[in-house]
């Protein structure tokens, strides 16, 4: 059964939170899952709202990873972090199993926090080379635990990626096959724990479309606002959020 099949009107909210999170997307280069969960969990379970942003962020992530004959020197270097993000992600799907209730809320805001206090105040260090071959694998585990519980793999994901001092074709091409990696695990971890089927996915598909539209919407608004204005107001937002969810979470009887 189709998730709006029971709920008509929360059609047009989850299209309008997909349009939205696709905008940030096209402006600042990610936040896609992010902007979804945080704004689809303050009216489903956690659950749901990740099930449904996997197959719109698989796709703009996708696309996110070309050129494929650049793929093969940059998975030399980060492949181990994804053996890491599937590895987490499946283990913290089995230990924890799907996110839900109060501590899915809390976990989802806690994260949010995190990704916003990063983006308002991180500067990653450069990484020494010879630290690569160890902290990529426990980056990734890491990655893969909080994207079981709560949905958002840019945390710690990305600050590590901006560490390795890649140019900036190569981070963002680094960031769209860890986002790819951790979307087909974080699918596969749902499934495990029942959350992900055939109506899910239908409704996940669904949503594509205004993802793109929403990317492709950001991309124009790109060359006339502030890319570091609107990035400043979007972690401020999700900032917000986060708090929400925990203060909602550690209330909820």
């Amino acid at each position: 059964m189709n998730l709006f099949d029971s709920l008509p009107g929360l059609l047009a909210a989850v299209t309008a939170v997909f349009l939205l999170a696709g905008m940030v997307k096209g402006v600042v280069g990610l936040g896609l899952p992010t902007i979804s969960m945080a704004l689809l969990a303050l009216f489903m379970a956690p659950a749901q709202a990740a099930a449904l942003l996997v197959i719109p962020s698989l796709v703009t992530n996708l696309w996110q990873a070309r050129p494929v004959r650049a793929l093969g020197p940059l998975l030399r270097r980060i492949g181990t972090m994804q053996l890491g993000i599937c590895a987490g992600t499946l283990a913290g799907a089995a230990l924890f199993g799907a996110p839900a209730g109060a501590w899915g809320a809390v976990a989802l805001g806690t994260a949010l926090l995190a990704y916003a206090a990063w983006g308002l105040f991180g500067k990653p260090p450069v990484l020494p080379a010879r630290a690569e071959r160890w902290m990529g694998p426990c980056i990734g585990v890491l990655t893969g635990i909080i994207t079981a519980v709560t949905g958002v793999f840019v945390v710690p994901a990305v600050p590590y990626l901006q560490s390795l001092a890649l140019d900036k074709d190569a981070l963002i091409q680094a960031m769209g096959v860890s986002f790819t990696v951790s979307t087909l695990a974080l699918a596969a971890g749902l499934w495990l724990t029942g959350s992900y089927g055939a109506g899910t996915a239908g409704a996940s598909f669904a949503m594509l479309a205004p993802a793109l539209l929403g990317m492709a919407a950001g991309q124009r608004l790109r060359r006339a606002l502030s890319p570091r204005l609107f990035r400043l107001c979007f972690m401020a937002s999700l900032a917000a959020l986060g708090i929400y969810q925990v203060v909602e979470g550690l209330l909820a009887p």
